[in-house]
């Protein structure tokens, strides 16, 4: 899997831009503020139909326009696939494979997988349970289909119960509601739990011998899923909530209250500790690494392919050791790297395929 091409209108600070990448490695470099993360973000945007930033679409579009557009080329099992965005400020976006509109976003999730990387990532693991669980998402929204479709309606229901139980008092007829409404929550929220649970287990297996790498083999991590409410006690929890959800107006039993905590033991000792609340903030950046280096893998197990990497501008967070691994990790993968300049690690450590100059929303190749 590789990205052979993006072409941008009225996207962000770009007027009209096309990108021919390398299959390998490539550099995008320029001062802050000039556009450099916004290609990133338009990637990212077509493999998921989402901003990494949370942006809606009407803020992505170019100052003063009505409306944005994004092509991507593919190169997936040897065949070409052109992927279309249409930006609007007033309507839900449009998108086309090869030229046919698709009905539901979610027709395009898992054709391109992305992992990407910030610096904001650095900081999942001290940040809170919303930035984790939207970790866990993305990530199983790109490889499994069933689990897109479960959250998407979950997510949906939950909403819509969260106002049934808002206008009761105006409405008690509408209580007959939340019964139907819970049967469904039991459903979708039960196939989210599930996937969950099998998620973290391979992810253990994955993130482990990572981690124990980057921390010279001193630190043994592990990583356990913290369930709201577990799949047995799923359907009793929600009707014993009711008249709690009723007073709070909030439904407050479910995955989308979940969590995950990271717990590292010194090699040869006894104590564990959760390094959510009482790791350093190099504990913490170091197991961070770990997990995005594990979506890597993660992905190659899933799809039986390279996802496509995006590093934005995270190297200069990272000391030269965590650099290297990080470097070494890619080999074959097609990676797009965003920095403010060509420093000498990124000189010296390894190949630059194409190199890219970004101006005040201009892209220029370099060689």
């Amino acid at each position: 899997m590789i990205i052979k091409s993006l072409e941008l209108a009225d996207f962000r600070n770009y007027e009209n831009v096309k990108i021919d990448f390398s299959s390998g490695t490539n550099i995008l470099y320029g001062d802050n503020a000039q556009g450099k993360t916004n290609i990133l973000e338009a990637i990212f945007i077509s493999a998921t139909t989402k901003s990494h930033k949370g942006s809606k679409d009407k803020e992505i579009i170019r100052f003063g326009k009505e409306e944005a557009h994004i092509r991507t080329i593919l190169e997936k099992d040897n065949a070409e696939y052109r992927v279309d965005m249409h930006l609007r400020k007033n309507k839900s976006k449009g998108i086309a494979i090869d030229g046919q509109k698709i009905k539901r976003a979610s027709d395009l999730i898992g054709r391109l997988n992305v992992v990407f990387f910030s610096p904001e990532d650095l900081s999942i693991i001290k940040n809170g349970p919303s930035e984790r669980r939207r970790f866990m998402d993305m990530e199983l929204c790109q490889l499994d289909q069933i689990y897109l479709n479960s959250l998407s309606k979950y997510n949906k229901l939950v909403i819509e119960r969260n106002k049934v139980l808002k206008d009761l008092f105006e409405h008690p007829e509408n209580s007959v509601l939340l019964d139907v409404q819970d049967k469904q929550l039991f459903e979708y929220g039960s196939v989210i739990i599930k996937t969950r649970e099998k998620f973290i287990k391979d992810l253990n297996e994955i993130i482990r011998p990572i981690h124990e790498k980057l921390t010279g083999e001193k630190e043994l991590l592990s990583v356990y899923y913290e369930p709201n409410v577990t799949l047995d006690e799923f359907e009793k929890k929600l009707k014993q909530s009711r008249q709690r959800d009723m007073y709070t107006k909030q439904t407050t039993v479910g995955p989308h209250k979940d969590d995950f905590s990271f717990v590292i033991k010194k090699v040869n000792a006894e104590e564990a500790i959760d390094i959510r609340k009482f790791g350093s903030q190099g504990q913490q950046r170091t197991a961070s690494l770990s997990l995005k280096l594990s979506e890597i893998e993660i992905v190659k197990k899933a799809k039986k392919e390279n996802p496509v990497l995006l590093l934005d501008d995270v190297l200069s967070e990272l000391d030269s050791n965590r650099q290297n691994y990080l470097l070494n990790t890619i080999g074959n993968i097609q990676t797009i790297i965003t920095c403010t300049g060509l420093d000498e690690f990124v000189n010296n450590r390894f190949e630059i395929d194409k190199l890219f100059k970004v101006t005040e929303g201009t892209v220029s190749s370099e060689n």
